[in-house]
């Protein structure tokens, strides 16, 4: 396993195919970053606890415990390490696949074969957006706080409420519902916040909007009452937040 490179980033590479772990460690390393390796599911979670990689590369398709019960298991881990990004490797095509990895918390997903330079691209846009949204780069807003109706979103103290309720909201969760609530009734298509929340080109594939957006209005309204804000949709062209009551918190 190589050395963790203490002045810079630490990737956790995790996949069962040697050649691809020393494919992604050698691009990774060229870039600055340090790397540590794992060859299973198992192992993944083993390496992840012990060293809090800044980002793990994470196959579907892994002996002992898949990609998907890895995720799984990470988000639902009561140390840091539960909100370490994730993107997610996968040979297999269908959408379906995709989404359940988005939905249990993938922050990003890389089908198989895969151009390295792309997979270097993508791990500097999550780390980027990680930094972000965590305030260790410098937020655009003088004041750093928005609210919406009930909604209040203070991003210097990385908090989200409702009607006073703070709401949980993993880092694409609250980097959307913030980009959303910026632009407050105003239509943003798929490909804008694609751009502004994961910060490169998706190469097309806007669908990982419509899951996060799916898991913020679970969220919003876990029990299907109104919470004074909703998430609309725009049919073809994107979406666009806005008040849906004038019931406010103090």
């Amino acid at each position: 396993m190589p050395a963790i490179d203490s002045s810079g980033r630490t990737v956790l590479v995790v996949d069962d195919e040697a050649n691809i772990r020393e494919l992604c460690s050698m691009y990774l390393e060229r870039e600055g970053f340090g790397v540590i390796t794992a060859d299973d599911g198992e192992s993944a979670l083993a390496v992840a606890r012990e060293h809090s990689p800044d980002l793990i590369v994470l196959d579907l398709m892994l002996p002992k415990k898949s990609g998907y019960e890895v995720t799984r298991e990470l988000r639902a881990d009561a140390g840091m390490i539960r909100d370490v990004p994730i993107l997610m490797l996968t040979a297999r095509s269908e959408d379906v696949d995709r989404i359940v990895g988005l939905e249990l918390g993938a922050d990003d997903y890389l089908g198989k074969p895969f151009h390295p330079r792309e997979l270097t691209a993508r791990v500097k846009a999550i780390l980027r957006r990680a930094a972000t949204s965590t305030g260790r780069v410098g937020d655009q807003s003088p004041r750093g706080r928005i609210e919406v109706g009930p909604l209040r979103l203070d991003w210097d103290r990385r908090e989200a409420t409702l009607a006073g309720a703070s709401l949980r909201l993993r880092n694409k969760e609250f980097e959307l519902l913030k980009q959303l609530a910026e632009y407050c009734g105003i239509v943003l298509t798929r490909e804008q916040l694609l751009e502004q929340v994961w910060g490169y080109e998706y190469f097309g594939e806007t669908r990982t909007v419509d899951v996060h957006v799916n898991q913020l209005r679970r969220k919003l309204s876990p029990d299907g009452a109104d919470p004074g804000v909703a998430i609309e949709t725009v049919r073809g062209v994107g979406y666009k937040l806005v008040e849906t009551s004038p019931l406010r918190s103090d």
